[in-house]
């Protein structure tokens, strides 16, 4: 099931986002060993991930081309520890071992129906004391894309969906200029 306002725009417009590798720096990726990605997308942070860590990155996307074109950047990359997955994990989960992985990147994609399912599944294959890392647009109609306001999550609202979860031990970031971070920790 594709998620509602899901779709992504051109590459390069993505890409003029984001500092990938200075917000995964921010967001405590360096000390993970194997890590999901959650809608890899273009492969914008995968790519950057797979150079920072130690292990393997699973990069899992609804959608063909999205898988396509991370695991053709890898390849240009020259790297050997990404492997991506066609699947949809909202409906089938991830596939892959419970308590498995030391973290998980959701990023832009808490706006979809029903985030408790994709932070149930998160919760079911990290590691105890593994991060779940959450990037969303700010709360701003100005931003230049997103999710429109009625469904563009809070910081507040993830933070709750994670600690009714179990998550525990928010930490904030303002990631500028157009999104914010929140890592938290499954005890």
């Amino acid at each position: 099931m594709k998620g509602r306002e899901s779709g992504m725009p051109l590459k390069d417009m993505w890409e003029g986002f984001f500092n990938p590798i200075e917000t995964l720096n921010i967001m405590g990726l360096g000390e993970a060993k194997n890590v999901v990605e959650f809608g890899c997308g273009y492969g914008t942070f995968t790519i950057p991930a797979a150079k920072m860590i130690r292990g393997t990155i699973y990069a899992i996307d609804i959608e063909s081309e999205m898988t396509e074109a991370t695991g053709k950047e890898a390849k240009v990359e020259g790297l050997h520890n990404v492997k991506t997955i066609l699947r949809d994990f909202m409906a089938q989960g991830t596939g892959l071992p419970a308590e498995s992985v030391d973290y998980v990147m959701l990023f832009n994609i808490l706006h979809i129906e029903n985030p408790e399912i994709m932070l149930q599944e998160a919760w079911r294959i990290l590691k105890k004391k593994g991060k779940v890392g959450i990037i969303h647009w700010n709360y701003d109609a100005s931003t230049p894309r997103g999710p429109s306001m009625e469904i563009r999550p809070k910081p507040s609202a993830c933070i709750k969906w994670t600690e009714d979860i179990g998550f525990i031990q928010p930490e904030q970031y303002n990631l500028k200029p157009y999104h914010y971070g929140i890592v938290m920790r499954k005890e």
